[in-house]
C-alpha cells in the first residue's frame, strides 16, 4: 500500500470514528435531557416547604392532631415519626408493627401516634398530605392507608408519590371513604400546611431521620425494637 493510500485509509477511519463518537454523544445528551424532562414533569403539583404558606406552631407535640391507635388512658404515649418514601420505615412497619401493636397497644400499655417527617423529597410531602386527608375522614382508615402504601412503596431515589399516583392508589386500595372529598383535598393541597407543621415540630424536638420514636416526650436513642420496648418499659415502671 502506498503512503497516499495509507493516509486515505487513516482519514476514513478517523471520519468513521468521529461520526460514531458524535452519534454516541448526541444519544447520551438526548437521554439526559429526556430524564430531566421526566423528572421535571414528575414534580408538577409537588410544592416544597418554602412554597407552603400559612401560620403554624412548631411548639408542642399536638397529640390531638395525629392519627392514633390504642386507649387514651394508656400511661405511655409513643410517637412514630415517618416518611412514606423511607425504606427503613417500610421495613419497620412490615417487621415490627403487628408485634408492637399486640404487645403494647392492644394490652392498653401504649397509645401510638403517627407524625409525618416528610423529608426525603417533594413527593414525600404529597404522600403525607394524602395520609392527612384520609385521617381527617377516618382514623382507622389511615392505618390501612399506611400499611398498603408501604406495600406499594416506590424507589427512594425516584419521584413516584405524584398526585396522580396517590389518586389512583387510594381509589384502587382504600374503600369506605368519600373519594371525591379525598381527591379535592389532595388537589387543593388542603393538608399541606399540617404536613409542614409536623415536619417543623419534629425537627424542633430533634428528629433528623426516619423512623424515629418518642416515648412520653423523649426521643429514643435508636430505631431498634429493643430500644423502643426498653424505653416504654422504663416509663411503665416509673408510672407504677
Amino acid at each position: 500500500m502506498t503512503m497516499a493510500n495509507q493516509k486515505k485509509v487513516k482519514s476514513e477511519y478517523i471520519y468513521v470514528f468521529s461520526v460514531i463518537l458524535i452519534s454516541v454523544l448526541v444519544l447520551v445528551i438526548s437521554l439526559v435531557l429526556l430524564k430531566d424532562s421526566k423528572a421535571s414533569s414528575g414534580l408538577n403539583g409537588l410544592p416544597n416547604y418554602t412554597e407552603i404558606r400559612g401560620d403554624y406552631n412548631a411548639e408542642g407535640l399536638k397529640y390531638e392532631k395525629q392519627p392514633h391507635l390504642g386507649s387514651n388512658t394508656a400511661k405511655v404515649k409513643v410517637i412514630e415519626f415517618s416518611d412514606f418514601k423511607c425504606p427503613s420505615c417500610k421495613q419497620w412497619e412490615q417487621t415490627y408493627f403487628e408485634r408492637f401493636k399486640k404487645e403494647f397497644v392492644d394490652t392498653g400499655k401504649v397509645e401510638l401516634f403517627f407524625t409525618n417527617f416528610a423529608f426525603i423529597d417533594r413527593d414525600s410531602i404529597m404522600a403525607a398530605s394524602a395520609g392527612e386527608a384520609i385521617a381527617a375522614q377516618n382514623n382507622d382508615k389511615f392505618w390501612e392507608f399506611m400499611s398498603k402504601l408501604y406495600d406499594h412503596q416506590g424507589d427512594e431515589t425516584t419521584i413516584w408519590a405524584t398526585p396522580q399516583f396517590m389518586l389512583d392508589f387510594v381509589k384502587d386500595n382504600i374503600s369506605g371513604i368519600d373519594y371525591d372529598r379525598f381527591a379535592k383535598d389532595l388537589q387543593d393541597h388542603t393538608y399541606m400546611l399540617p404536613v409542614k407543621e409536623d415536619f417543623k415540630t419534629a425537627a424542633n424536638y430533634g428528629v433528623n431521620g426516619t423512623p424515629s420514636f418518642m416515648v412520653n416526650g423523649t426521643l429514643v436513642s435508636d430505631d431498634s425494637y429493643e430500644a423502643l420496648a426498653a424505653a416504654i418499659e422504663a416509663q411503665l415502671a416509673s408510672a407504677d
